[in-house]
């Protein structure tokens, strides 16, 4: 894992399937529980396909150390670029009302051909918008080195997976 100090970590790996193919996989919020390195996505709220910048799609999450264990986030797509770059920024929505809060963190896949067949797929969480107020309450990233290599791999197995004998 590659960090830039304090604002974000990424990681890298190769996929031996086309760009197109794991950018679907990406587009596609009913993959995101399977792909998601902690456990901590359940399910989508919302299941069209992510085609647009500002496209918003909900997704049930649990924690642990969330107050009420179980939530929702409302994401915003911030880049859609097919097949190369996707990203979604992570808000709440904490009166209920449907007006939204974003922490200041997102998510950005950026996916580079390798041949006709392979494909180079870096993951980026960054919380470099991260108001200091909220940094006082919640650790930066919240989840372990490890969460962002389970990410990838579980995303390669969606986007190629192995026949079984």
């Amino acid at each position: 894992m590659d960090t830039v100090p304090e604002e974000n970590v990424s990681a890298t790996l190769t996929v031996a399937v086309p760009p197109a193919k794991v950018y679907a996989v990406l587009a596609d919020p009913t993959t995101h529980a399977s792909i998601d390195g902690t456990g901590w996505v359940q399910d989508a709220v919302d299941r069209l396909p992510l085609t647009e910048v500002g496209q918003f799609f909900r997704m049930d999450m649990y924690h642990p150390g969330h107050p009420d264990g179980d939530y929702r986030v409302f994401n915003e797509v911030q880049v859609a670029d097919p097949p190369r770059a996707i990203a979604w920024r992570t808000g709440y929505d904490p009166k209920g009302d449907g007006h939204l809060e974003f922490g200041g963190w997102f998510w950005r896949y950026d996916l580079t051909p390798l041949g006709p067949s392979g494909t180079e797929v870096t993951l980026t969480y960054d919380w470099s918008a991260v108001p200091q107020s909220v940094r006082e309450y919640l650790r930066f990233p919240p989840f372990g080195p490890e969460h962002l290599g389970n990410s990838l791999q579980h995303l390669a197995e969606l986007a190629a997976p192995t026949p079984r004998p």
